[in-house]
């Protein structure tokens, strides 16, 4: 199977498969919609599959790449040059905030799949700056975001994404509309932020990492796997089932959890 698409081959790295299906192409670029006048960003625009027929809509748009080669060849391509802001620098590192001057971000990309998630807890912290993000992700990875009680795809990226956003799914794309194909099933999710006065939690960081806790030990009861937060005592004052699992819980429950916390401090610190 080669690894090089248009010249360019593929570095394991940088997670790299490059997009080259028309169809689904043209689907995503559908789905974002791009308005000239927009503050449109591109995260890992590689070789240009979505940057291309996204400039044949707008005037302007800026891209974050890491790769040094493919920043080269954007900065010099005969037809986008004079159309795009290209910012050389790692996404997971980048202030994203730093663009908001020119208007709330519409943030968009294929994504690399190695470091998607903890891409996504990154750009949740940019929420009020961001009016919609659209994103190519591995299927698994959006039906987690998706995923509501019940289940098995229901964890802390699910919580933490529909804290900040409504979660949409809008396609899924097999591995052959990449160069070189992936393993695994892909898919498109839309992510609209939500307004400030739906972000109820007194303590993001808090509402974290309780869910970490009460997820990263899915098969113990709330009671055990959030001992060091609150006791059973707590729980029932929230009309929360002690004997219950993390996977059962909404997210208003597991913000009422952190707010409990937030209140009345971890039961390690508590007088």
């Amino acid at each position: 199977m080669s690894k090089t698409h248009l010249g360019h081959t593929a570095r394991k790295r940088f997670g790299q498969n490059f997009l080259h299906d028309p169809y689904v192409i043209d689907q995503i670029v559908s789905a974002i919609n791009p308005k000239n006048g927009e503050n449109l960003i591109e995260i890992g625009p590689g070789l240009g599959a979505l940057t291309e027929p996204v400039c044949e809509q707008v005037d302007q748009l800026t891209v974050v790449e890491l790769d040094r080669d493919l920043a080269e060849r954007l900065r010099s391509h005969p037809f986008l040059q004079n159309k795009l802001t290209v910012i050389e620098t790692d996404a997971m590192k980048f202030d994203f905030a730093s663009l908001q001057e020119k208007g709330t971000l519409r943030i968009f990309g294929n994504l690399p799949y190695n470091i998607s998630t903890p891409l996504m807890f990154h750009l949740f912290s940019f929420h009020d700056t961001v009016s919609d993000m659209h994103f190519m992700l591995q299927k698994e990875v959006v039906d987690r975001l998706a995923a509501g009680p019940g289940s098995k795809a229901y964890g802390r990226l699910s919580v933490m994404a529909q804290y900040f956003c409504k979660v949409m799914p809008v396609l899924q794309v097999p591995p052959g509309a990449f160069k070189p194909a992936p393993k695994v099933d892909s898919a498109v999710v839309r992510l609209i932020p939500k307004p400030a006065d739906q972000l109820l939690a007194k303590d993001v960081s808090l509402l974290n990492a309780v869910c970490s806790a009460a997820f990263g030990q899915r098969r113990k009861t709330l009671r055990n796997s959030l001992a060091n937060y609150i006791d059973e005592a707590g729980l029932q004052k929230l009309e929360i089932n002690p004997t219950e699992r993390a996977e059962n819980l909404s997210l208003t429950q597991f913000i009422s959890i952190a707010n409990y916390v937030a209140e009345h401090g971890p039961i390690g610190e508590q007088a």
